[in-house]
């Protein structure tokens, strides 16, 4: 851990050995909040079953309850008590799951999970994640887990345990230390509308990759008035510095947050996500980076063009939505 362990904001960030694994299984059936890393960001758990313990993420992140949360579960057999499952959606769980992969899907009748995670819809989005940390805690907690990212709703994703700790480090009982999130974006979200598959949210699983699963017509949600899926508000994903998209040259005080080998020499302060241009370091690297240019003296953070092509599609969705705000183009 690299901050200095006797700081109180970071004491709550215990490794996830067996036994803060169990004392973390404890603390979720008592209804408390517990963070803990997946293979895509750090995510703020709670007993998916549990009225209280959902409406404790909605407080602790200060959370639209329009806004729904995903459900993890250890299996796709555990997700089927849960959810209805057509042929292409069970086709696209067995070849993405256990993986940074979400399915919108109808509830079934007579569901225990609380009317909140699903804000009121009859579908509610599930996946099962590989993360060693949060596969570990599902298969002693036996229930499933509401859990979106660990940060305040609408600012920068957490993918450190000292991200979570410090926003959130008093409303959760224990932050688990773990494997890093190596995407380093949010799953991709998609459900099957008629004879098409959407995609609400992009990720690391591409348009590219569930056409050739599928064969079928695969579109992007459009933004609306309330989300059908996490991820899907205007303004979301955002630091506290304004960021400037596709920015080409600096003005005077910016940070720049570049990609590739060709920006500004002059730069005084700079991030790269990816000096060889490759796309998914950029996405592992897309967070972090932009927590550590937020706390420096920079008035404002650029951002270098990022292809819009494969995971980039996922990055500039992330980037557009964490600019929207404001003060930065009056466009919310």
């Amino acid at each position: 851990m690299s901050p200095n362990d006797k700081n109180p904001t970071y004491e709550k960030i215990m490794p996830a050995v067996p036994a803060n694994l169990n004392l973390a299984s404890k603390y979720l059936l008592q209804g408390k909040l517990v963070s803990f890393p997946t293979e895509t960001v750090y995510g703020l758990g709670a007993d998916a079953t549990n009225d209280q313990a959902v409406a404790r993420i909605f407080a602790a992140k200060q959370r639209p309850d329009f806004n729904p949360l995903i459900i993890h579960l250890s299996s796709l057999a555990e997700a089927e008590k849960y959810v209805e499952f057509d042929m292409i959606s069970r086709r696209m769980a067995e070849a993405f799951w256990p993986g940074p992969f979400t399915l919108v899907l109808k509830k079934k009748p007579g569901s225990i999970l609380s009317p909140l995670v699903s804000a009121g819809l009859d579908t509610v989005a599930v996946r099962v994640p590989e993360h060693p940390v949060i596969t570990g805690l599902l298969q002693l907690f036996k229930y499933p887990i509401a859990a979106p990212s660990a940060n305040i709703s609408g600012k920068l994703s957490p993918t450190r345990p000292e991200h979570v700790a410090e926003t959130l480090s008093a409303k959760v009982a224990m932050i688990l230390e773990g494997p890093p999130c190596r995407n380093g974006i949010e799953s991709t979200i998609a459900q099957v509308v008629g004879s098409e598959i959407r995609i609400l949210r992009p990720g690391s699983i591409t348009k590219g990759k569930i056409e050739e699963l599928t064969g079928l017509r695969v579109t992007y949600y459009e933004d609306g008035e309330n989300p059908a899926a996490p991820g899907q508000l205007k303004s979301h994903y955002a630091p506290n510095k304004k960021i400037r998209l596709n920015a080409v040259t600096l003005y005077p005080g910016e940070a720049l947050l570049a990609f590739g080998s060709f920006y500004p020499k002059d730069v005084q302060i700079l991030k790269n996500l990816s000096t060889k241009g490759s796309l998914l370091e950029a996405a592992s690297n897309l967070f972090s980076m932009l927590h550590e240019l937020d706390n420096t003296d920079c008035t404002a953070i650029a951002v270098s063009p990022i292809p819009n092509k494969a995971i980039g599609i996922a990055i500039n969705d992330r980037l557009t939505r964490a600019a929207a705000i404001p003060e930065v183009n009056n466009d919310d």
